[in-house]
């Protein structure tokens, strides 16, 4: 189990540059099985999640090649359908969430997806039904074998439906446009996720000659077709890295430029963080964060306590609750942060209260904090990342505790960052790696 050793109360400064997308990337890179043709994609973080997801088309048996820094290209016309029912697929595929979205895709072109349950964060319930509801209405046969955690579907011919979600999964949404773009005839998808991730993966879909309409809303028109050809594809910057430096800044009191942000594709984070007093200039795609010494939360107009809650897109994003709840910490005045989607993913406030935090869990799904307005550092500590979007916000508190800090299991955070320690050394961070 790795260790970042981390040393607290130095402001950073310079550059930073946001690596691609994770949460595109998965989707993206499961897109390749849907042609025979040569697939580049552009962009691609370097992280834990990622590398497992190719290891494993590259056990399935696409070629991958590695085209330089964060390219690559994927050519999935000899594909080992074997390898699904092999002891290690079962392996592989339980080490990672995103590998159900392998499912959509090999349901569409080869009648056939299985996959492991999935592992991932710890942080609730994350339920599977609107995948396999989907590939149901599209026409295919679901089977689970309840002793081996295995689901499966199968179909000879998926066939264009309407269908409501009952949630707007964004995996679930991507899992099943990646088995309609295949299948006979016309599908409609309402209450589907709409987030830049969806859109980019539409986008993308369309440009290998799917005919996908609507895209950027939440009702989306399929029509099917025979075949799809190759494309080149680059992937957007992650906005959940975009709203970690963010945070970072705000909690180090540092002077900070995030690069090439796409600020068109950010929604509600920019406005999120000016809530929370934090400055943000956009300079062309740019984001200037200027030296704060002091923020102030803003309360609603009638004088009530600000509340920041999750919401599908275009509402605030849930990865990023941790992140202003840990700079909240910090800042002048109260907060009511409001976790709908997961019901452990506040628990790591205990490591905030050890630090010297102000923060009330209210329940597994709300904590009021009260902020000290850097009138005192958090104290450091040492704790272990339950999960990567935790693990980043408790390495937010970290570089700015008074002392020395020690964080375990830092896996969690290597799965969503890539060189995470080298690139804040970069910019002034004390960071040590310990394997």
């Amino acid at each position: 189990m790795g260790t970042f050793r981390v040393e607290g109360g130095h402001k950073l400064h310079g550059n930073i540059t946001p690596q691609g997308a994770k949460n595109e990337a998965l989707q993206i890179i499961c897109a390749t099985l849907l042609t025979s043709e040569k697939v580049r994609i552009h962009n691609i973080p370097d992280i834990r999640d990622v590398n497992k997801l190719i290891f494993i088309l590259g056990e399935l048996g696409v070629k991958v090649e590695k085209l330089g820094p964060n390219s690559y290209s994927f050519q999935a016309d000899a594909i080992n359908l074997g390898y699904l029912e092999s002891l290690d697929f079962k392996n592989d595929g339980s080490q990672l969430r995103g590998s159900i979205m392998l499912v959509g895709p090999l349901l569409s072109r080869f009648g056939k997806g299985y996959i492991p349950r999935p592992g991932g964060d710890k942080i609730g319930r994350r339920r599977l039904d609107t995948h396999f509801q989907g590939f149901i209405k599209l026409g295919a046969t679901f089977r689970y074998n309840d002793t081996e955690y295995f689901y499966g579907v199968e179909a000879d011919e998926l066939y264009g439906t309407d269908m409501l979600l009952d949630e707007a999964s964004v995996t679930g949404t991507a899992n099943i446009i990646m088995a309609a773009v295949l299948a006979k005839g016309k599908t409609t998808i309402y209450n589907a996720a709409c987030e830049p991730y969806i859109q980019q993966l539409s986008k993308m879909l369309n440009s290998m000659g799917a005919k996908i309409s609507g895209v950027g809303s939440n009702l989306l028109t399929i029509e099917g077709v025979e075949a799809l050809k190759g494309c080149n594809h680059t992937i957007l910057p992650d906005m959940i890295e975009i709203g970690s430096w963010i945070g970072m800044a705000a909690m180090t009191r540092s002077e900070l430029t995030i690069k090439n942000v796409s600020w068109k594709d950010l929604g509600q984070i920019p406005s999120v963080f000016r809530k929370l007093g934090i400055e943000l200039q956009q300079k062309n795609d740019d984001i200037f964060i200027p030296q704060q010494d002091t923020y102030t939360i803003q309360n609603y107009i009638d004088g009530s306590i600000l509340t920041v809650s999750d919401a599908p897109w275009p509402g605030f994003t849930p990865d990023l609750l941790s992140i202003v709840l840990v700079v909240a910490t910090q800042a002048k005045g109260s907060v009511l942060i409001h976790q709908k989607m997961f019901e452990s993913r506040l628990f790591f406030v205990d490591k905030l209260i050890d630090m010297g935090a102000q923060v009330i869990l209210c329940d597994p799904h709300r904590a009021t904090v009260i902020g000290n307005n850097h009138e005192y550092a958090l104290r450091a500590t040492t704790m272990v990342s339950p999960d990567i979007r935790a693990g980043i916000s408790l390495l937010i508190a970290a570089l700015s505790a008074d002392g020395v800090s020690t964080i375990h299991n830092i896996e969690q955070i290597d799965r969503g960052y890539e060189r995470i320690d080298e690139r804040l050394r970069a910019i002034g961070a004390k960071i040590t790696r310990i394997n």
